[in-house]
């Protein structure tokens, strides 16, 4: 019986080879949103680990959407160049779909790059801007506060969000995920914490989920039909009277209403108050109820490292996928030993099929070798 893990995971027209996806993970590595040859390599040598999936980090609609001034960012002519470039090396020897995850960091742009403490860039620096957010209420006390956003600048965002996810749809991207979690812009207006809005955009949960749902319809409007497109959210904001579980059931509810066919389910970062009480698949229980009651297909990540626990969370039926991120920095054959461990095969590239073990003489699909 073949291993949950490992079984194909269809995604409207788009199927997986298997149920272990590559989460978007920041590498501050971009020059003016531009993807440079540290994406080669982080990239491409992701692109080999067997995994059914590989999502691009966040990639930023415009300058002042990057969380850092080295973001990735895919919103002028030379973004598109740059990013296509790794795309077509990474393609000509990696089969695996490539999804984009499309960003806009709101108030926590203009940020330093983790390594260097992570804060805030005054507007002034020069790697610092004026930040953007549903209102002008800064993450921390002491930042800046950011810029309201008016009707004007909501159509802005939204079309930028529309440009870049037609920018991805010319670079043959199979997948298309927002960025709806850890405090960023989308996450900012759900939360009551961050969103202070008295018009259609605020107050209600039906009002604070409006830009995230209209963001969503105008992004699956350019996505050819069958090319998925999902949010992934921030199932609590572990702040009280912040944005709970109760609310993302109802956000998925209404993302299934527009077509959306999964959602990958993540927590926190809205606030530096958040009392987050970390374990092993400590975010699985959200991912469970989500499943259950929206009938999404639904991701889970956060500290999911060993194979017997990721296959466990599939087999009992708290999530439809497995989304890895550290676990796949630090192992990024991950899926290989997965594999090996549970009895699976995996897609590896040609030029490692020798390095196939003797005790797993069946790992590697398709394999074939000789030499005089």
């Amino acid at each position: 019986m073949t291993a949950r893990l490992f079984e194909p995971l269809a995604l409207d027209a788009l199927t997986l080879e298997n149920r272990i996806l590559i989460a978007p993970m920041c590498q501050y590595s971009a020059r003016d949103g531009e993807a440079t040859d540290w994406h080669m390599i982080h990239l491409g040598q992701l692109a080999q680990s067997g995994a059914g999936l590989l999502t691009l980090e966040a990639t930023a609609v415009s300058p002042e959407a990057r969380i850092t001034a080295w973001d990735l960012g895919l919103y002028s002519d030379g973004c598109e160049r740059a990013l296509g470039r790794v795309l077509e090396a990474v393609r000509e020897y990696a089969p695996i779909p490539i999804c984009i995850q499309i960003a806009h960091a709101g108030r926590k742009a203009s940020s330093q790059a983790p390594w260097e403490g992570g804060q805030q860039i005054p507007p002034e620096h020069p790697y610092g801007w004026r930040t953007e957010a549903p209102s002008a209420v800064p993450h921390g006390e002491a930042e800046v506060p950011p810029h309201a956003l008016d009707a004007a600048d909501l159509k802005r965002v939204r079309d930028q969000f529309v440009a870049t996810a037609k920018r991805a749809v010319r670079l043959g991207i199979e997948a298309v995920e927002l960025h709806g979690a850890h405090g960023y812009l989308l996450h900012q207006f759900l939360s009551p914490i961050a969103n202070k809005r008295t018009d259609q955009y605020g107050g209600s949960l039906e009002n604070r989920m409006r830009f995230p749902l209209e963001v969503y319809d105008a992004v699956r409007d350019v996505v050819p039909a069958g090319s998925p497109v999902w949010l992934r959210v921030s199932a609590t904001d572990w702040v009280e009277d912040g944005w709970d579980l109760d609310e993302t059931v109802a956000l998925g509810q209404a993302l299934k209403r527009a077509g959306s066919p999964a959602l990958h389910v993540s927590t926190g970062g809205v606030s530096p108050k958040q009392a987050i009480k970390l374990g092993p698949g400590y975010q699985v229980p959200y991912a469970e109820r989500i499943k259950a009651e929206t009938g999404l297909t639904t991701i889970a990540v956060g500290l999911i490292t060993e194979a017997q626990q990721a296959e466990a969370i599939l087999a009992e039926g708290k999530a439809d996928a497995i989304s890895l991120a550290r676990a796949m920095l630090y192992d990024p054959r991950w899926p290989w030993h997965a594999a090996a461990e549970l009895g699976a095969q995996v897609r590896a590239p040609k030029q490692y099929w020798r390095s196939q073990p003797r005790e797993y003489k069946d790992l590697f699909k398709d394999t074939a070798f000789g030499q005089r």
